[in-house]
């Protein structure tokens, strides 16, 4: 079984399959304290544009993960997850 660290988890980019968009770096991870299995990554989303606006917290869950790679973790979540944040299609780092 291979292991990863929290620390070594935020240096990973992570990007959305669907549409290629980079969401931005892992912030946090949520922790069922019963089983002590992780349950969803915490990424800040960067929606601002021209520097106007806040992120958000993006809360991907455990199964939305479709790989962890070398440099980036590989999300599915789906084109909507713009439209829920507010972001209008305008996604990931710099609107990427």
């Amino acid at each position: 079984m291979e292991r990863v660290s929290v620390n070594d988890m935020r240096d990973k980019e992570v990007i959305n399959i669907c549409d290629g968009k980079r969401l931005g770096y892992i912030y946090d991870v949520e922790i069922n304290v019963v089983t002590g299995c992780v349950v969803s990554i915490v990424v800040l989303f960067d929606c601002r544009i021209f520097g106007f606006g806040k992120c958000e917290e993006l809360v991907i869950p455990w199964d939305r993960i479709s790989c962890f790679g070398a440099d980036a973790v590989l999300v599915n979540v789906g084109v909507d997850i713009y439209e829920r944040l507010g972001c209008n299609g305008k996604g990931g780092k710099n609107g990427k």
